[in-house]
């Protein structure tokens, strides 16, 4: 079992430490505020809610469950909303939102959403006049499969970082959630690894920029052509030529960490792109 411990964030919201991953659910810069500008504003949650009838969101790595609070938080606040909310989660370890609640950590947000996490992360399902939410627990590799094709409005992709957590950002796990994004829907991720970007584009994603928020790199936004989308800068385009965005390969969908990362280094090391080192130098 991972080793769990509060971790007070910039914002005032607190966040968990893992052991296991050696990294915090969220950043230092805030917890809640990462929630709204790395995920909910970017995929356009409340223009979506004020025209569409029904608002598919896919969230994967549920956590603590604030990037779905922040998006019920959204929408919820709208006076001219029309959509129902339709939220599916993914997560691994069940602990990790139960613990959030008997650490009093959800009560950052309004009692109505505090008491809709305490729900979920007691039944895993929460059904209301506009909402419904179901968390499903498990890897998610094998719990996607219970996401319909082209449904997703949004996707938060919100696991721990690629180095750490590779299982959630290889070619085949991406391709799966592009799988179950709608043609105009967004991908949202707080990572501008070059790795992940190629893995988008590999699925068949077009990529944007999102503008740091909290640290110096931007994070990535993804969708089908023709969605527009905020460009990219020359020097994270031109990363994208270079052994740095050779991607995780997991044909499987059962490959260990470890078993992920040493097929990429084996394959970094065979390519005759240039390292990102050489790149580097330049900038």
């Amino acid at each position: 079992m991972d080793k769990l411990s509060l971790f007070p964030t910039e914002d005032g919201s607190v966040t968990f430490w893992s052991d296991t991953f050696q990294e915090t659910f969220h950043s230092s810069h805030g917890a809640k505020h990462e929630a709204e500008a790395k995920f909910v504003i970017p995929a356009k949650i409340a223009e979506r809610a004020r025209t569409q009838t029904q608002l598919n969101i896919l969230d994967v790595c549920y956590g603590l469950g604030y990037n779905s609070a922040a998006a019920i938080s959204c929408v919820s606040s709208l006076p001219d909303r029309r959509a129902n909310l339709h939220i599916i989660a993914l997560e691994n370890n069940l602990e990790v939102p139960q613990k959030a609640i008997v650490a009093g950590l959800v009560d950052i947000w309004q009692p109505a959403i505090a008491q809709i996490l305490k729900t979920a992360a007691e039944a895993q399902t929460v059904v209301t006049e506009n909402l419904s939410l179901q968390l499903l627990i498990g890897d998610a590799r094998q719990t996607i499969s219970q996401v319909p094709t082209k449904w997703a409005d949004a996707i938060f992709l919100d696991p721990f970082s690629p180095p750490h957590c590779p299982q959630l950002w290889t070619v085949e796990f991406i391709q799966l959630l592009a799988n179950c994004l709608k043609p105009d829907g967004y991908l949202v991720t707080y990572s501008s690894s070059a790795a992940v970007r190629a893995a988008m584009l590999l699925a068949g994603l077009k990529i944007g920029a999102i503008a740091p928020i909290g640290r110096k790199s931007p994070s990535t936004i993804a969708a089908f052509a023709p969605t527009p989308l905020p460009p990219i800068s020359d020097t994270e385009a031109a990363f994208l030529h270079t052994r740095a965005a050779i991607p995780y390969r997991d044909r499987t969908l059962y490959s260990t960490a470890a078993e992920i990362i040493s097929s990429r280094k084996a394959e970094q090391n065979n390519s005759n792109l240039p390292p990102s080192s050489s790149l580097r130098k330049k900038i």
